[in-house]
């Protein structure tokens, strides 16, 4: 059987070139131009509205949020640099192509046919609008280091070594870098795409083992391009002078002696070899000195590795190590004096005090307000508290606790407080309308004050409850928490479905929102952005919205914050405060740099190190409805006055904040963390004990508490002052001791705010540190026999976190202790440890503890002065004797009022019924043996 069996009609098998051909079979359909381009239209289409849709609700977000102007800013601030960029690297590109088509058609004319054509040249300028469009990209996103050098302004100090402000190394540096490394990365892609399409034809033609023949003409377009290389690279030598003020190679951070005398030296001769072989190469293009070219490059590559290398070595082992402290000496100075500016450190007030050996009585009353706000409730303890008494519903969560400051009826109080936020991963019935539009919100606080406990050894709740139920003059008219600190999602608020408010009997109560947060999204087409935003088409086709309806997202006030001002570092620990019956988010901003000359970086998480920080701003965020403020803290810290100048409309003066949102600003924990840690070494000032390290201070416990003492707020009457005053406090001691040789604080009232003060204690007195008081409790034979037993009996001693407090010319310890049962979540305030003088006391409360430890009646003090008076057992009337059946009566009597006392929730109350139950019942015992 043939092919034509097979095959009898398709003649277009058959080989004979004679025969006549049929066509190609055509398609069943043909293919019609314009639904080919309706296709890829609408395939362009699904790419691009997605983006653009993402960039406008971009907007509107910003729009909404009354920061237009940041989104614009930070868009059109792209599209200089990256027109730049493009331009630039893609006409350079193209001329020097160009240049080399054109040389190599004049050399090799047979092959003008490719050369020559019109594919060449769209070929040529593909490439260069290719790699013009990538690097004008990478450009574009280096827009804040652009602005900031062109806002940048003086720091008014200038370096040690050139004589340049800080300022040209936090502004100007970073900028002369850039253009550098763009102008090399230029020159670079100039001679690798010519020498590529050179090599293309030259290679080929060159006899195998023998050296390439270079046409001259190809020669001088490389040559001139390695010429503007060597300038540049002379260029980046000297930009690498002002590098050695941030050297890691010494024993501080900066220029030390090596980099002065040797790395300098080095750097100024490669700047001067590498011009000198630019300059020959300009030449050789006129004479033939290539010879001379060749001999200076190599040079240059010497000197780099012995200069660089070998030379300063030598210097630094054989010339430095053996004298270090005389070579090093005035750079030791010159670290330790920048980093203390840097850090905010240059003007802390440093104060000699020697402690009494213990306080007195006396002086726990003369210093009433301190110990009145004496914290007894630890974060990780209280938070379990208000988690298992508060959240009322699975939906509910408290994320933190913050401490803050009010007064009330004229007295000032040290507080903790929590917001209710919404969890809706707690939701039962997680589907869209309970998660997008029904709960949509938190509600209320849980508040108490630092040193009370009511009955059972809780804390005792100023505000609590929904809706809020407070002991205090305190105002909330909005206690809805739309922003907070949980993870957002979405949510539309304004339409048909009303809201829930919060939980209340068999019903709940429910709301409509009547804020101006969020972004209005009522008509169809923001319906249909927004579903292609969040890829949820029910946005589509739900009939819920009305012309009133808007939608919220970024809800977490760190990520809110961010997206204005994604140049500051935030503080980790936002706090809320009332104020004008509204709940507004408090959060610390800081500028940082890590180009400040000579001074020492530290980390700050994330992998980012910074050597210059200020907490520069106070931004606030109103729980309700989202409103953003940044405020100027420092207007004068030059970082700030850049990005003001970047962003004019962003920043407000102080003076505009509310004064009852300034009452409430405190001293941020993580800049006092970072300058408490940079101030243990530098605050030894002089070079020969910084060198030798004789005095380095530690924040760190020994013995059962290993790791950094945690910073803690109290208010106190610091030494010399009239009134007490809200200031974040540390220990410092000895490294590798345990004694206590200093304390930090930190002030957060009135004109005082920012302030830095150190009070030292003579090293010839032992003044006892954290480590040591907990070592002294351990050996008290009470507490310890107490705490073995509770832990044998199935229940978890918690021990707080121990206060060091200077009351009066004294220093008073203070450690709560918690006890937790087996089968519970909730810790108890059993007993506060307090120690002085190396005596160690505990009770029930802290004035019992107080009491106990100083004895007020051997001083000449009556008990019923003490700060915390109980109430006495009720007396019988004149007369009548102590019987059993009496004693049972006012045991009934009390125990009942016990009762009344917890049903009505007065908790404080009930703790002082059982007191006195308790008193009865011992009376009770007594009596009976003696019958």
């Amino acid at each position: 059987m043939t092919k034509n069996d097979w095959f009898p009609d398709n003649d277009w098998f058959s080989g004979d070139e004679s025969s006549p051909r049929r066509p190609f079979p055509t398609f069943p359909f043909r293919i019609n131009k314009g639904l080919l381009i309706a296709g890829g239209a609408i395939l362009l289409l699904m790419v691009l509205f997605p983006a653009l849709a993402e960039f406008y609700t971009d907007y509107l977000w910003y729009d909404a949020e009354g920061y237009g102007s940041v989104f614009w800013t930070r868009i059109l601030a792209r599209l200089p640099l990256f027109a730049a960029g493009f331009l630039v690297f893609s006409a350079a590109l193209w001329v020097n192509l160009k240049a080399a088509r054109k040389t190599l058609r004049a050399l090799y004319p047979e092959q003008e046919a490719l050369l020559g054509s019109r594919a060449a040249g769209i070929a040529i300028a593909a490439a260069a609008v290719f790699l013009g469009f990538s690097n004008g990209s990478s450009m574009s996103s280096e827009w804040t280091m652009v602005l900031r050098f062109f806002h940048g302004t003086s720091f008014g100090t200038a370096d040690p070594i050139f004589g340049n402000d800080v300022g040209f190394y936090v502004f100007g540096l970073p900028f002369w870098r850039f253009v550098h490394e763009k102008a090399l990365s230029l020159i670079f892609l100039c001679l690798f795409t010519a020498g590529a399409a050179y090599g293309v034809f030259v290679l080929p033609r060159t006899r195998e083992f023998t050296l390439p023949s270079i046409p001259a003409r190809i020669r001088n377009h490389l040559v001139l391009l390695a010429m503007f290389g060597a300038f540049l690279w002379s260029a980046g030598y000297i930009l690498d002078r002002f590098d050695i003020l941030f050297s890691p190679r010494g024993i501080t951070f900066g220029a030390g002696y090596t980099d002065v005398h040797a790395e300098l030296f080095a750097l100024n001769v490669l700047a001067v070899l590498s011009a000198l072989l630019g300059a020959s190469l300009l030449v050789s293009l006129l004479r033939s000195t290539w010879k001379i070219s060749i001999g200076l490059a190599g040079l240059v590559l010497v000197s780099g590795v012995v200069l660089r290398g070998l030379y300063p070595a030598i210097v630094q082992k054989y010339f430095v190590e053996p004298n270090e402290f005389e070579r090093e000496r005035t750079y030791l100075g010159y670290n330790i004096d920048s980093t203390r500016k840097a850090y905010g450190l240059h003007d802390v007030e440093m104060k000699t005090v020697t402690p009494e050996d213990s306080i007195s009585w006396q002086e726990i009353e003369e210093n009433r307000e301190t110990i009145n706000n004496i914290r007894l409730w630890d974060h990780a303890p209280l938070l379990r508290s208000y988690k298992q008494l508060q959240e009322i519903r699975t939906y509910y969560d408290f994320s933190n606790v913050d401490i803050d400051r009010y007064t009330f009826d004229g007295e000032y109080r040290q507080v903790m407080l929590s917001p209710r936020e919404l969890d809706i991963s707690g939701l039962q019935n997680p589907t869209w309308i309970n998660m997008r539009l029904e709960f949509t919100h938190g509600y209320g606080i849980v508040m108490n004050p630092v040193n009370e406990v009511a009955g059972s050894g809780l804390p005792r709740l100023w505000v609590r409850d929904l809706p809020p139920r407070m002991e205090i003059p305190l105002k909330i008219d909005r206690p809805e928490i739309y922003y907070g600190e949980k993870p957002s999602s979405y949510i539309f608020v304004g339409t048909t479905v009303k809201e829930f408010d919060y939980p209340m009997g068999s019903a709940n109560a429910r709301t409509s929102y009547e804020g101006k947060g969020g972004v209005p999204m009522g008509s169809l087409f923001r319906r249909v952005l927004y579903a292609l935003k969040f890829a949820d088409f029910k946005i589509l086709f739900s009939d819920v919205f009305t012309g009133d309806s808007r939608v919220k997202y970024h809800q977490n006030i760190r990520e809110r914050l961010s997206r204005v001002a994604p140049f500051l570092f935030f503080d980790q620990d936002p706090y809320l405060v009332v104020n004008g019956g509204r709940l507004v988010w408090i959060q610390d901003a800081y500028t940082v740099s890590d180009r400040y000359p000579y001074s020492q970086p530290v980390s700050i998480g994330r992998g980012k190190s910074v050597n210059y920080i200020r907490n520069s701003v106070k931004a606030t965020v109103d729980a309700y409805d989202g409103t953003m403020r940044f405020y100027a803290a420092q207007p004068d810290d030059p970082v700030l006055k850049a990005w003001s100048g970047v962003f004019s409309t962003l920043f407000r003066p102080m003076s505009e904040m509310p004064e009852g949102m300034r009452a409430h600003l405190r001293y941020p924990q993580d800049l006092f963390n970072i300058q408490s840690e940079v101030y243990r070494i530098y605050h030894m000032t002089d070079a020969n004990t910084f060198y030798n390290k004789e005095d380095v201070w530690d924040r760190s416990g020994s013995g059962d508490r290993k790791g950094t003492l945690e910073a803690y707020y109290v208010n106190m009457r610091l030494t010399d002052e009239e009134k007490s005053e809200f200031v974040l406090i540390t220990p410092f001691m000895p490294v590798n001791r345990d004694n206590m040789i200093a304390w930090m604080a930190g002030r957060s009232d009135g004109e005082n705010y920012g302030e830095l003060l150190v009070y030292q204690f003579p090293k010839q007195k032992l003044i006892y540190g954290p480590s040591q008081v907990e070592a002294l409790t351990n050996q008290n034979s009470e507490i310890s026999a107490q705490l073995s037993l509770w832990s044998q009996r199935g229940s978890a001693v918690i021990r707080g976190n121990m206060t060091v407090v200077p009351v009066g010319d004294g220093i008073l310890y203070v450690q709560p202790l918690y006890l937790r049962a087996e089968n519970s979540e909730l810790p108890e305030l059993r007993r506060v440890i307090t120690s002085t003088g190396g005596n160690v006391a505990w009770g029930e409360t802290l004035e019992e503890s107080l009491m106990r430890l100083l004895d007020p009646s051997a001083q000449g003090i009556s008990a019923s002065e003490s700060l915390y008076p109980q109430r006495p057992r009720e007396t019988r009337p004149a007369g009548e004797a102590s019987t059993l059946s009496s004693l049972a009566r006012e045991a009934s009597q009390a125990w009942e009022e016990a009762r009344k006392a917890l049903r009505n929730e007065d908790f404080e109350e009930y703790g002082r019924r059982i007191k006195n139950l308790e008193a009865i019942l011992n009376e009770m015992n007594t009596l009976a043996g003696e019958q």
